[in-house]
């Protein structure tokens, strides 16, 4: 039988290599993914926020008709985007749009067409001080709304440190959002509890940030944040890095099957509330 291989952070793009990249991804070993909403357009509005999730739920489709993968969607209001509506809107009137963004995102949960909320959070880079407060408020909104409907988030920051974990694990206390369910995306290996605050860190699928997670032993999913971008093949990482990168730390002795399991199997599930079955 063939081993489960989660990658739990990929984009996708109609323009770009969609289902060709994923026949890439499933001829190297993989078999699971979370593909994560691109953001598409400038919606203001829950139609257009609707719309513009529709484009990732859309490919979802096509890549179950024309592969064997088995593709799980994450769609949310894109934390960048405030930055850009602040630049045209006044702020009131971007959170506003945010906030639709979010209730399309909880509606689409809600009925079971995605398994998380993401990419939500705050500009990995610097903005004014009132636009920074305003996106960790709204980022504190978005964590109270998820926990009303049960949702984990993936989470869009600046680059992580210890420092920033314990800050986010806050906001989470503040509203009772258990922090089991928050998924750092773009994380480094910081996996041991004091660095992670019992955030779940997504680890870029690089081998160094690897081998070091593995050697501190704590739990995290590896992604490749693959952008499907024709103008920047491969970038973030290739789509094929995880089935690989997997079966050479096998291979290697460097993961044993139990964290392999719990990588590709045991922690997606828990997390997402999703079935990992092999076709």
């Amino acid at each position: 039988m063939a081993r489960p291989i989660f990658d739990n952070h990929v984009h996708l793009s109609p323009e770009g290599r969609n289902v060709e990249a994923v026949r890439e991804f499933v001829s190297a070993g993989g078999t699971h993914f979370n593909l994560t909403y691109l953001p598409w357009g400038q919606p203001r509005t829950t139609e257009e926020f609707a719309a513009s999730y529709q484009r990732t739920l859309a490919l979802a489709e096509r890549v179950r008709r024309e592969t064997p993968a088995q593709v799980f969607c994450v769609v949310g209001p894109y934390p960048v985007h405030l930055v850009e509506l602040a630049e045209r809107l006044p702020l009131s009137q971007a959170l506003g749009a945010m906030e639709a963004g979010l209730e399309e995102a909880i509606r689409l949960y809600e009925t079971q067409e995605v398994v998380a909320i993401g990419e939500v959070g705050r500009p990995h880079f610097p903005v004014s001080p009132e636009l920074w407060e305003a996106a960790n408020r709204f980022l504190e909104q978005t964590m109270a709304r998820a926990k009303d409907v049960g949702a984990p988030l993936v989470l869009h920051t600046e680059s992580a440190t210890p420092a920033t974990f314990a800050e986010l694990a806050a906001m989470a206390d503040r509203v009772g959002f258990p922090r089991e369910r928050l998924v750092k995306h773009y994380s480094p290996p910081l996996t041991l509890p004091e660095e992670s605050s019992g955030l779940i860190p997504s680890i870029l699928a690089s081998r160094p940030a690897i081998e070091e997670a593995l050697r501190k032993g704590g739990p995290f999913l590896m992604e490749t944040d693959f952008l499907d971008d024709p103008r920047r093949p491969g970038a973030v990482m290739a789509l094929t890095t995880i089935p690989k990168r997997t079966r050479a730390l096998l291979a290697s002795g460097k993961m044993t099957e139990a964290k392999a399991s719990e990588i590709h199997e045991v922690l997606p599930e828990r997390l997402y509330g999703i079935q990992i079955e092999v076709r």
